[in-house]
């Protein structure tokens, strides 16, 4: 029996003949490349401004730094996401609050996020979990009055709406990634974009170990000006490589979209005659790329939720276990803080699974992965 993977990225002749194109050209690094990318995603997402780098964690922490978060400062952070959300903040000397999510998209809410607040409050970071969108309105009214800074976490998020218009749109700042787990993909990368136009030009400086002249600008000159270091930045630069491959990826991603919300339509319908068992779904105000298609395991269920995965596995069938909770981990057990309570964070993290889902699923290995779900009911 053939496995049937969790995930599996949509690569192709296209991102190769790309690829080639680079190494061709003999400039491999940051580049026009990269630029090109930039403009294009910035497009595609309805930004005003972006700025690629080396991944969404290093995306998160330029973000922080231009949004002014500073040592000492608190960061509200769901801990039902990956530990990068949550790692980011401790980069910029800060301390991060866990918050709770909502039990339905598992994302944090106004009400979650109030519960969390503190004195030394100065952004908290919204993840469109699993390609979820976050009610950002809800966040940014009771964050803005405050002059609390509201940082998009997108990095599921591309191809996912929000009233009408690209996840990220109304964030003065969002970090993406391009990890393979992603709709769009550069093997590894990220992107931070961004309304203000001073906070881009931040971004970029930072990036680049905070050099007064550019690496490519000193390459075109025959006689390169002396650089000067302004400040400690770093190198969270993304290679023309990696942006050949996302300016394809970028075209794919309607069409991935459109069947990745084929397959979860069909299986929320399948599924949904299946006593003890949740799916993921459109939130009232967007739409979900379904990045991750998840599902939670209730108790009229006749296994629990590990059960269930050891289950699928005897049939080659790989899926995961649902989002982690950042404040079990070791790294940050010690950093728990906050008034709030993750009863629902632990909930989930205890009670959801991912099942494959991917542009090139056939729909027969998607009958095989729900007919494994039928076969635990007595």
């Amino acid at each position: 029996m053939s496995r049937i993977n969790v995930m599996q990225p949509w690569l192709g002749e296209e991102e190769i003949a790309a690829v080639g194109e680079v190494i061709a050209s003999g400039w491999v690094a940051q580049g026009p490349r990269v630029a090109a990318f930039e403009a294009a995603f910035a497009t595609a997402m309805e930004a005003e401004h972006a700025v690629a780098t080396s991944s969404c964690t290093s995306a998160l922490h330029l973000a922080l730094l231009v949004a002014g978060v500073e040592p000492g400062d608190d960061v509200v952070v769901p801990s039902f996401s990956f530990i990068a959300t949550a790692n980011a903040p401790t980069y910029c000397g800060a301390r991060p609050v866990f918050a709770d999510v909502d039990h339905v998209t598992g994302n944090l809410t106004a009400e979650t996020v109030a519960a969390a607040l503190t004195p030394r409050t100065r952004a908290v970071i919204a993840v469109d979990q699993g390609g979820v969108p976050v009610d950002l309105t809800a966040l940014r009214d009771l964050c803005d009055p405050l002059g609390i800074v509201v940082i998009e976490d997108a990095a599921c998020g591309a191809g996912s709406t929000y009233r009408g218009r690209p996840v990220g749109a109304g964030a003065e700042v969002a970090a993406w990634s391009f990890h393979p787990r992603k709709i769009v993909t550069t093997g590894e990368g990220g992107m931070l974009t961004t309304s203000r136009p001073e906070w881009a030009e931040r971004a970029r400086h930072l990036r680049e170990h905070a050099m007064s002249v550019s690496a490519a600008a000193r390459h075109a000159s025959v006689l390169a000006p002396p650089e000067e270091y302004t400040e400690v930045g770093f190198n969270y630069r993304m290679t023309d490589i990696q942006a050949a491959v996302g300016i394809v990826q970028l075209g794919r991603l309607p069409e991935v979209v459109r069947r990745r919300r084929e397959l979860a339509a069909s299986y929320r319908k399948q599924i949904s005659e299946i006593e003890g068992l949740r799916p993921v779904a459109d939130p009232p105000w967007g739409t979900c790329n379904f990045q991750s298609f998840w599902v939670e395991v209730g108790p009229g269920f006749p296994l629990d939720r590990d059960g269930l995965l050891t289950h699928l596995a005897a049939g080659e069938i790989s899926a995961r276990r649902g989002i982690m909770a950042a404040h079990r981990q070791p790294a940050h057990r010690e950093r728990v803080t906050g008034p709030a309570a993750l009863a629902v964070t632990e909930r989930l993290t205890d009670t959801t699974l991912i099942l494959p889902l991917f542009h090139q699923l056939a729909d027969s290995d998607q009958a095989r992965v729900v007919q494994a779900l039928r076969v635990t009911q007595p």
